[in-house]
């Protein structure tokens, strides 16, 4: 009953990191996985080393939501997945894998969502398909989470539970600041900071490079989706590879908003990212800061351990939230949920 068949949509750092944390976690086999120009399908399981070995350096992480024309990252002479013995190459790698879906149980969507929308479209191209499961994304984007909440009639009509926001900043952190907030009866502010050390670098790690690049003040998604390999080394050059960013759009403010913690303009996120080193330039911290029904103010802290790698930090609760969402839409509960709503399967 709790055996899980999910598949992977983009196989960048995200992505191949799920499959790579998923072979420690019971209960989960993955059977598809997919860039855009490849795709890969096995029921019994999918070799998970032989994927992540022919992929290695090899990245086209970019998958077209509705088929069309995207920015494409290739590397070496084969593109992406298809360097892969158990793939083949496709046009249309989301399509491929919705043919499928009927045998999987859940999605983990692992795309850059460089459009607002992006991700929203891919649900619905799920919806159109009449899937029934559960659809897990780890975006970071505030504005993503109301497309979504739009979507919630079209999810529940279908069948699908959709998860969002349930990496680690949003989702796992998320998760921590509203227990933290159960010590008060108003919360005064949650101050979320990150450390991030990403050992396998920028060239495993593009998507999310360049996603974390679109907060600085200079930039947004647009013109950061706009910016070549190159130029991006040169803004991790002139950063001598840690960047520091501050009040970032995170949807970690909407998701306590909507589980009713605070209001979203109470929530703070930043944190320092560098590029070039396998240890954390900072502590990753939640400080949830409130009122106590006695009227005493306090402030509670979780702090993660400098030696949990962002890998670990991502991929281990968004695996955990697959998990739970799974058991959820096998009892019947669709729609959008986020982290605040649900604990992490293990």
């Amino acid at each position: 009953m709790d055996d899980v068949n999910f598949a992977v949509l983009g196989t960048g750092g995200i992505g191949r990191r799920t499959l790579e944390v998923s072979q420690h976690k019971d209960g989960l086999t993955p059977v598809a996985a997919c860039d855009r120009h490849g795709v890969a399908v096995d029921f019994d399981g999918l070799d998970v080393e032989e994927l992540l070995d022919a992929t290695e350096g090899n990245i086209d992480n970019e998958v077209a939501a509705d088929g069309g024309a995207a920015t494409v990252k290739q590397h070496g002479e084969d593109k992406g997945v298809v360097a892969s013995e158990q793939a083949r190459p496709t046009e249309d790698a989301i399509g491929d894998v919705i043919d499928v879906s009927e045998e999987i149980d859940a999605v983990l969507v692992a795309l850059p969502n460089y459009e607002h929308d992006f991700i929203p479209r891919v649900a619905d191209r799920f919806v159109d398909a009449d899937y029934e499961g559960v659809l897990v994304d780890v975006l970071k984007r505030s504005r993503v989470i109301g497309m979504l909440d739009e979507r919630t009639a079209a999810f529940e009509e279908s069948g699908i539970t959709f998860v969002c926001g349930a990496g680690a900043t949003p989702g796992f952190l998320t998760g921590a600041a509203a227990i933290a907030a159960q010590s008060f009866v108003e919360v005064e502010s949650v101050d979320i900071w990150w450390g991030v050390g990403l050992k396998s670098g920028y060239e495993d790690n593009r998507g999310t490079v360049r996603e974390d690049i679109a907060h600085l003040e200079e930039y947004d998604i647009e013109t950061a989706r706009e910016l070549g390999d190159e130029e991006i080394e040169e803004i991790v050059d002139e950063h001598d590879g840690v960047i520091e960013f501050n009040d970032m759009e995170h949807a970690d403010d909407v998701l306590l908003e909507r589980a009713g913690i605070c209001d979203a303009e109470d929530v703070t996120v930043g944190g320092i990212l560098d590029v070039r080193s396998d240890e954390k330039p900072t502590t990753t911290t939640v400080r949830v800061t409130g009122t106590t029904f006695d009227g005493e103010t306090g402030t509670n802290a979780f702090e993660l351990d400098d030696a949990t790698s962002m890998e670990a930090n991502v991929n281990g609760p968004a695996l955990g939230y697959l998990k739970a969402a799974v058991r959820r839409n096998r009892a019947g509960e669709y729609g959008v949920l986020g982290p605040t709503e649900l604990m992490p399967g293990f």
